[in-house]
């Protein structure tokens, strides 16, 4: 039996601090294994825009968060930073979250969970940037923009920033079970 030996890094803090040594850790793993398909998570725009830098020559989706997250018809992503994310050859990708949507809605008018928020919950003991890195997997690969026979890197982060990053095979939502994640790059160190 053979083995491979993968360095992780575990931050002490989660946070957007560890947002440029996430990205290059993912940039690092993705050279050597040779994968294209980068997928990263931005509200605002800014970790976007850090990753269509890095990322250049990529195959780069950049997942925002769905228009009226926080509040009705509001996007988050800011239009300069939309734009800097093109120009560097990242696609954006804004829809309905993979683990939000109907259930989210059900949720707050019957006050019942649905069974996307609860593996939402469950993905959350990794970390929310792991749950975040499984949903825009998912949300890329639904979308058409990465493909579920190849492997990926998604970089997440909890609240802003970037400080998850994992090698994974994605999977369409409705084919959540046959996600696989590969290998975890970096995540905060739960405490």
């Amino acid at each position: 039996m053979g083995e491979i030996v993968v360095q992780a890094v575990y931050f002490d803090k989660p946070g957007s601090q560890n947002t440029l040594r996430t990205l290059e850790i993912a940039k690092r793993r993705a050279e050597e294994l040779g994968i294209r398909n980068i997928v990263v998570a931005t509200t605002t725009g800014e970790t976007g825009v850090l990753a269509a830098r890095l990322f250049q020559g990529y195959n780069l989706v950049v997942v925002t968060h769905s228009t009226g997250f926080r509040k009705p018809d509001f996007q988050e992503l800011t239009e300069e930073n939309r734009q800097a994310i093109e120009e560097l050859g990242g696609r954006i990708l804004t829809c309905v979250h993979a683990f939000g949507g109907i259930g989210r809605a059900i949720r707050r008018k019957l006050n019942t969970y649905q069974a996307e928020e609860i593996i939402a919950y469950a993905l959350r003991i990794f970390g929310e940037g792991v749950k975040v890195a499984v949903e825009i997997a998912m949300m890329a690969a639904d979308a058409g923009l990465i493909r579920t026979d190849e492997e990926a890197i998604a970089i997440a982060g909890t609240g802003r920033g970037a400080d998850t990053a994992l090698v994974l095979r994605p999977a369409h939502t409705q084919s959540f079970f046959d996600l696989r994640i590969l290998e975890i790059l970096a995540k905060p160190r739960l405490k």
